[in-house]
C-alpha cells in the first residue's frame, strides 16, 4: 500500500497538522482538539521530529491555554494585532460578522481543516507584523473569545469607521488602534510610527 493511497490520507493530514501546530508551539490539548491524536502520539511526534532531531528552537508549552482577554486590549499595539487576527479569521472563513457586528463561529467544532485554517491565519499574521505580540495559543484564545460576544466585541471607529477588537467592560473612546497610534505619533514628533518599527 502506498502512502498516497486514500486510506492513509486522513491520518497523514492529522500528522501534518500536528507537526505544523507543534512548530507554532501549540499546547497538546489544542493539537488534540484539531487532530484527534492522543497526547502520547503528540508527545512522540515532538520527540521524533523536534527534540531528538536537533531542532531546539521549538519549545513545548505546558499548562492550560491562556483564557484572559485583557492581553488583546492591553494597549494600541496589542489591540491592532488582535484586530488583524480577527480579520484573518474572517478571511479564512473561521468567523463571520453579521450586520449588528456580532461575531459568529463558522465551524461547529475543531477538526483538521479548522486547524489548518487557524495555522494559515496565524502564519499570515506573523508575516504582517515584525514584532508579533500574540502567540499561537493567544490567537486560539482570541478566536474563541471573540465569538462569544461577551468580554470582547467589534467596535466601530468614529474617525475612520474601521472595526476593531474592544473590551466590553472598558470605556470605549470610539478610536481604533490605528488612529490612536497615528495620533500618538503626531503628538510626539520624531517618533517612528508603529508600522515602521
Amino acid at each position: 500500500m502506498r502512502l498516497t493511497d486514500d486510506r492513509y490520507s486522513g491520518e497523514r493530514s492529522q500528522f501534518e497538522l500536528a507537526l505544523r501546530m507543534i512548530r507554532h508551539e501549540a499546547r497538546t490539548r489544542t493539537i488534540r482538539e484539531c487532530t484527534g491524536l492522543s497526547d502520547d502520539r503528540i508527545r512522540k511526534l515532538y520527540s521524533t521530529y523536534f527534540r531528538d532531531s536537533g531542532v531546539t528552537d521549538v519549545r513545548r508549552r505546558r499548562g492550560k491555554s491562556p483564557r484572559q482577554v485583557t492581553r488583546f486590549v492591553k494597549n494600541a499595539e496589542h489591540q491592532l494585532q488582535a484586530t488583524t487576527l480577527v480579520a484573518l479569521f474572517c478571511a479564512g472563513l473561521l468567523l463571520r460578522v453579521d450586520k449588528l457586528l456580532n461575531v459568529q463561529a463558522c465551524w461547529p467544532r475543531p477538526d483538521v481543516e479548522f486547524g489548518h485554517r487557524v495555522c494559515r491565519a496565524y502564519e499570515t499574521y506573523m508575516l504582517l507584523h515584525d514584532n508579533c505580540l500574540l502567540s499561537f495559543e493567544w490567537a486560539w484564545n482570541l478566536l474563541h473569545s471573540i465569538s462569544y460576544n461577551d468580554e470582547l466585541y467589534l467596535a466601530s471607529c468614529a474617525g475612520c469607521s474601521s472595526r476593531y477588537v474592544q473590551d466590553s467592560y472598558a470605556l470605549d473612546l470610539k478610536t481604533c488602534p490605528s488612529c490612536e497610534i497615528e495620533a500618538h505619533r503626531r503628538r510626539r514628533p520624531g517618533v517612528m510610527s508603529f508600522a515602521s518599527e
